[in-house]
């Protein structure tokens, strides 16, 4: 995607106001497609969550795309479809949102936790290698921040235990892996949250080029059922609303230019930063930056995003606590040492890099980092 230069803005002549960290970016047509479903009277799962399906699945490169009511639901319906359940293990990430490990024990199976690479925050290969066992039945990496995982590494592990790999891109819709997007190369599940990239107030999506997968994935979203009050497995109501499909069916229009802006304001932040680390793009990926995440000393990172917050500038820290050391898996006894994750939890701050934000804004972030006390 072609990345749009910045210009410098003027300086600010009055009180600015405050940049959040993420603003969906609602127009005239998210507001008249639901409007039309209103109308419609076709408020449940029809003709827009297809079509969003349809325009879903050739966005990710899939053969199919299954709706679903959250990028929660998406990933324990990926783990159920291909058959994770009790006493199994899932490798994935412990620096993600709890939604990831969460998912796993809602299967019944268990999140087994490798460290990350220090520099993409995602799952080091290596690393994920020594922790598979004969219980394991899933790889399950995470895109993080909309940095592709390294595929190349992971899908040859899945390929070579003849596991398979389940895709966490709720934050990494459009990133690609040597152009080919993720969520393509096993199963994707993706997230359709408020805040992110592509949004519809909830919801997720689920793809995959197995039509076997795709099928399990419809019965599990919708009661075990095939046809009407024939239920054939375990499943639950794990649906999209048209409401919902109609407003992300917009936003999906507009999601080239907003990846692009996006490229380009992390570009603007990266070449102006000073004493900070900002986020690398590393390997055969495009990055789609639903965060821009840099690290700074630990010592030094409450002060700085206390000044950013006194500057007008939302920054937020994504994750302070990494999964297993939260205090709920503490409590089902998790005690592992991942010193990457570890390290990066008490390292990161993610700045505004939303497409919202105007030349002035971006010059703000970059006066309010660099600023020193």
């Amino acid at each position: 995607m072609r990345v749009i230069p910045i210009r410098n803005p003027k300086p600010e002549t009055r009180n600015p106001p405050f940049i959040p960290i993420s603003r969906p970016l609602i127009g005239r047509e998210e507001r008249a497609a639901v409007l039309a479903v209103l109308r419609s009277g076709q408020l449940a799962q029809g003709e827009q969550v297809e079509r969003l399906e349809q325009r879903f699945a050739t966005l990710c490169g899939a053969r199919y795309a299954v709706a679903t009511s959250s990028g929660t639901t998406a990933l324990q319906t990926a783990l159920l479809a291909h058959g994770v359940g009790r006493d199994d293990e899932v490798i994935t990430s412990s620096f993600t949102f709890v939604a990831t490990a969460n998912a796993i024990l809602a299967v019944g199976a268990r999140p087994v936790f490798a460290d990350i690479e220090g520099d993409t925050f995602n799952l080091d290969p290596g690393r994920v290698a020594a922790r598979i066992t004969p219980r394991t039945r899933a790889l399950l990496p995470v895109h993080l921040y909309g940095h592709p995982a390294d595929l190349d590494a992971l899908g040859d592990l899945a390929r070579r235990h003849a596991l398979p790999l389940i895709e966490d891109a709720c934050q990494a819709v459009s990133a690609t892996y040597r152009s080919q997007p993720v969520g393509s190369f096993g199963t994707g599940c993706f997230s359709l949250y408020a805040t992110k990239n592509v949004m519809s107030g909830e919801g997720g999506m689920l793809t995959t080029n197995d039509p076997d997968i795709a099928d399990k994935a419809r019965m599990i979203r919708n009661f075990g059922m095939r046809e009407r009050y024939y239920h054939e497995s375990l499943g639950f109501n794990f649906k999209m609303s048209e409401i919902e499909a109609a407003i992300a069916l917009c936003q999906i229009d507009r999601l080239e230019a907003w990846t692009s802006r996006r490229q380009a304001n992390a570009a603007y932040l990266t070449q102006r930063l000073r004493g900070v680390t900002p986020p690398p793009i590393r390997g055969p990926v495009e990055h789609v930056f639903h965060q821009y995440t840099i690290r700074v000393a630990a010592d030094q990172r409450d002060t700085l995003v206390e000044r950013l917050h006194r500057n007008g500038v939302g920054a937020n820290i994504y994750y302070r606590i990494p999964v297993h050391q939260q205090p709920f898996y503490r409590g089902l006894g998790y005690n592992d040492s991942l010193p990457i994750a570890e390290a990066a939890s008490q390292e990161v701050i993610s700045l505004p890099v939303h497409p919202g934000l105007s030349p002035r804004d971006l010059h703000r972030i970059v006066q309010a980092v660099n600023r020193r006390p």
